[in-house]
């Protein structure tokens, strides 16, 4: 067996089509189809079931990927050493951004992040962060851009920013200088449960001793801040959002925008990855490119390293 049957079967993984995982390695598919067929004599185990369309993973199969995934990532990592040993920035850094962050951040920094590393491919994934979590763990992505603390014993957290929140009321309730002990949660609304800047949110209520009532005829669900901004307009009511996130707003809904009498509710952006992660030096560049970025925005506080 070789890294490069490694490499093959998680194409394969990946994509589930033999055709479209042996483009993606550069070769035919028959040379794909029989360096997976001789690794899998080797081992002893069938990882694919080439009957079925999309190609299935057997239960056998699900297990040596899970560990190649975790060879794979460790090859990577010796390769990315090396590179730093030699002052090298390059390779491929592939990063998790949770939604309520990724339009509002990303833009500011990986232009001339990029710029400035030319040699760093960068591969970009908007998602949730359970989900950044899971594949920061299972070794598909090398860090995620999170609201931090997780608390997760096998992740290092490296806290970037804070940024407080800012009240979007289009009722007319509220007016400047309000706090949450204030503040009437009326007609209030959330992204959709499982997002992390809901759960925020919630448990700023909650230690504001507030709870929130919304409008009990309509169920409303999106990941999307600029999906729930255009509701609370429609709807006339109101919703917490980070200031990032309202940076770039039309006049028209700047109007609407109450700030709070400090302190003022906030979260933490930092990044994330495996306790094992070795490639502390472009971690540092992005680090540092995140802070150098927001020292220049009203609101934001940087936090030092």
């Amino acid at each position: 067996m070789n890294i490069q049957q490694f490499q093959y079967v998680l194409a394969v993984a990946e994509h589930r089509h033999f055709e479209t995982a042996a483009e993606k390695c550069f070769i035919s598919q028959s040379t794909l189809s029989t360096m997976i067929s001789k690794l899998e004599d080797e081992l002893g185990v069938i990882i694919f079931n080439r009957k079925k369309k999309p190609v299935d993973i057997t239960r056998e199969g699900q297990e040596i990927i899970a560990q190649l995934r975790v060879i794979n990532f460790e090859i990577t990592q010796l390769n990315e050493l090396v590179k730093k040993m030699t002052g090298e920035v390059t390779g491929i850094l592939k990063i998790g951004c949770i939604a309520t962050v990724a339009p509002y951040l990303l833009p500011l920094i990986l232009y001339d992040f990029s710029v400035k590393y030319p040699g760093l491919s960068l591969e970009i994934k908007e998602s949730t962060t359970d989900e950044i979590v899971s594949l920061i763990k299972s070794r598909e992505l090398d860090t995620g851009i999170i609201s931090t603390p997780l608390n997760d014993k096998e992740l290092i957290e490296y806290p970037v920013y804070r940024e407080p929140f800012v009240l979007y009321d289009t009722s007319g309730i509220h007016s400047g200088g309000c706090s949450l002990r204030d503040m009437s949660w009326d007609n209030f609304w959330l992204l959709e449960e499982g997002h992390c800047l809901s759960d925020q949110i919630l448990e700023i209520c909650s230690s504001g001793n507030s709870y929130i009532k919304s409008p009990s005829s309509i169920h409303f669900k999106t990941g999307s801040i600029d999906s729930l901004v255009r509701f609370v307009k429609t709807y006339k009511g109101q919703t917490l959002l980070p200031s990032l996130a309202v940076r770039n707003f039309r006049e028209e809904d700047r109007r609407h925008l109450v700030r709070f009498v400090q302190p003022a509710p906030s979260r933490t952006i930092g990044l994330v990855v495996h306790q094992h992660f070795a490639n502390k030096q472009i971690l540092e560049l992005l680090q540092n490119e995140i802070r150098l970025k927001t020292a220049l925005l009203n609101d934001i506080e940087v936090i030092s390293p």
